[in-house]
């Protein structure tokens, strides 16, 4: 389930990443977010701003029966086996169907931004189901519910459940993350903002979030680890209380490890222009490396939900950050100003280059240093700012090499790497800035420079940490695809949402230099399926580079034998438990082995 890979770059010799370390850290630290954090611009007259909203909200999760807001209907649950080794067969578990209390149809539409064909885009149903159901009215009554702030795991607390037939089984850590919750808050938003676009952005919800405003169905992602976005402006009362009403639900039976349960990272609201950029709506990659210069070009998505065509000019200014990650005012540099118009209710992509001379070079220690830049770009309409978004990146080149192994700005770095899980270890899954840094610098210290995210996105600040700490990443995303590895998992909503969920996870990761791989799969079952497998392997793939074309793609292998089609259809292979992994002969007589 979690081991270290072997990257065979090009199908041809072995690049050694040492075997997994399994580390358990009890880290007491501060939270990851400081209430009321507003970041504006421009002081008073804000163009773009981001407002943590972590603090003030009410909780309840179900003791009893549930009610019938479901995502879909779910197979009934037959095999409870606990107790599988990491590289079993996965199998081909039933899906999940629609009913009349399915609210499915309502929550696709919001992967349309990430699915690539108009022409499969989901059309929203009429009507608004829930509506009234009271735990989403504004004049429900929740003061009975427990008062919580983001991010919040509601199942670390415990009790554990014993015995051989518990409830929950090791495997998800005998603790209570399955079960039915609400989430409710209050927001006011002035009448000043009137005319704004506002969306809420939720770093991740485990798991099938369905989110209210003021009454009315806005969308959801059942994904728990992804992020996402929802727009909140056309059900907003401008100039008074709004109430966000979030459901969530985590079914048993649906992970292979402790997943944590509720809303466990950072949850912000977006005022912005109607002109902006769209959601990780920037693209850096860096070219031509060396030690005298550097080709940098930028990709910028434009979104105008006004309801006239707009004239935009757009200007892109660089600067280094220095150590305390702060603009260095003497390094500003310019990309060229460029213009462009974008239609009402339309996306536009402006792409735009510039080379940069002595550039210093981000690396990891200690004969590299990870040094970062920061683009910032401003739109202006009419001679108006009206947004200035900022992106922070890296310079370095990153090539594997069949004899060489992994080089970074030419030289090769002898990856040490461990696999890491999105909890805390006893402080569970809510994310807290400071835990992940210390359990970070202990890796560190242990020489430690590479880590593989086992097997889902992470927070986006770990990325942040990771750039900043000069470690390098293989950034993964499924832990299955169609066949399940238990009864409940992400196989039951892979067809409808696979596309989404790659595309969204890579836009939002694409600018951190840390990350030097993409990862589609780990172990999927779809390794023993030959040819089958191996052509929805290639559509993954060709997603990833449709995405990102800078970095190479994988799916971990814990079932290889030569001259199968599935390592045929990506960049690198990456193996567990084979070869000199994990099952070495001087760890024979470690307990457990």
């Amino acid at each position: 389930m979690c081991t270290s890979p072997f990257i065979l770059p090009g199908r041809v010799s072995v690049l050694k990443i040492l075997p997994v370390l399994f580390i358990s850290l009890l880290i007491l630290s501060c939270n990851s977010t400081k209430p009321g954090h507003k970041k504006q611009v421009n002081g008073k007259n804000a163009v773009r701003e981001r407002i943590s909203i972590n603090e003030g909200w009410k909780f309840m999760r179900y003791t009893g029966e549930p009610d019938k807001l479901i995502y879909e209907e779910r197979p009934a649950v037959l095999n409870r086996n606990d107790n599988v080794v990491a590289d079993t067969k996965a199998s081909d578990e039933s899906k999940g169907s629609s009913s009349e209390n399915s609210l499915k149809k309502w929550i696709l539409p919001t992967a349309n931004d990430f699915i690539r064909d108009p022409s499969k885009h989901h059309q929203r149903p009429e009507g608004n189901p829930g509506s009234d159901f009271p735990f989403v009215q504004n004049n429900f009554d929740d003061a009975a519910w427990e008062q919580v702030q983001l991010p919040h795991d509601w199942a670390i607390k415990g009790p554990f459940f014993e015995g051989n037939r518990a409830a929950v089984g090791g495997g998800m850590g005998r603790l209570p993350s399955p079960g039915v919750a609400w989430y409710r808050k209050k927001i006011d938003i002035p009448s000043s903002d009137a005319g704004r676009t506002i969306y809420l952005d939720i770093d991740g919800a485990m798991s099938y979030a369905m989110v209210w405003l003021n009454g009315n169905l806005v969308g959801g992602w059942p994904f728990g680890y992804n992020s996402f976005r929802l727009d909140l402006t056309p059900y907003i009362n401008f100039g008074g209380s709004n109430q966000i009403a979030i459901r969530l639900d985590n079914p048993n039976h649906s992970s292979r490890w402790y997943p944590g349960g509720g809303i466990y990272r950072n949850v912000w609201l977006t005022k912005v222009d109607p002109v902006h950029v769209g959601q990780w709506g920037t693209f850096i990659r860096t070219r031509n490396v060396s030690a005298t210069s550097a080709s940098v070009d930028l990709t910028v998505t434009i979104e105008n939900n006004s309801t006239s065509d707009q004239d935009i000019k757009l200007i892109t200014e660089l600067y280094y950050l220095d150590d305390r990650f702060e603009r260095k005012p003497t390094s500003k540099v310019s990309f060229p100003e460029t213009s462009t118009s974008v239609l009402a209710g339309n996306k536009q992509i402006v792409e735009t280059s510039l080379t940069i001379k002595d550039p210093l070079l981000w690396g990891p220690p200690p004969l590299q240093k990870p040094n970062l830049y920061v683009a910032v770009t401003k739109l202006y309409s009419g001679g108006k700012l009206v947004d200035e978004y900022e992106t922070q990146f890296g310079i370095r080149s990153v090539k594997f090499d069949a004899a060489n192994g992994v080089l970074v700005n030419g030289k090769p770095i002898r990856v040490q790497g461990v696999n890491q899980h999105h909890d805390l270890g006893a402080l569970g899954a809510a994310f807290n800035i400071r835990a992940a840094q210390r359990q970070l610098e202990i890796l560190a210290e242990m020489g430690c420079n590479a880590i593989r995210m086992a097997h889902n996105p992470p927070a986006p600040e770990l990325l942040d940490l990771t750039d900043r700490m000069g470690f390098l990443v293989i950034d993964e995303v499924f832990d299955c695809w169609e066949r399940g590895k238990t009864p409940l998992d992400f196989h039951l909503i892979f067809a409808d949402w696979y596309e989404a969920d790659t595309r969204s996870f890579i836009r939002r990761d694409r600018n951190h230099p840390s990350v030097i791989a993409w990862s589609f799969g780990n172990e999927v079952g779809e390794q023993y399926t030959a040819e089958a497998g191996a052509a929805l392997a290639k559509k993954l793939h060709d997603i990833v580079k449709e995405e990102d074309d800078t970095r190479p793609s994988t799916a971990s292998m814990n079932f290889a034998k030569p001259d199968m089609p599935f390592p045929a259809t990506m960049d690198i292979i990456t193996l567990n438990y084979q070869g000199e992994g994990i099952r070495m002969p001087q760890l024979i007589h470690i307990y457990g082995y």
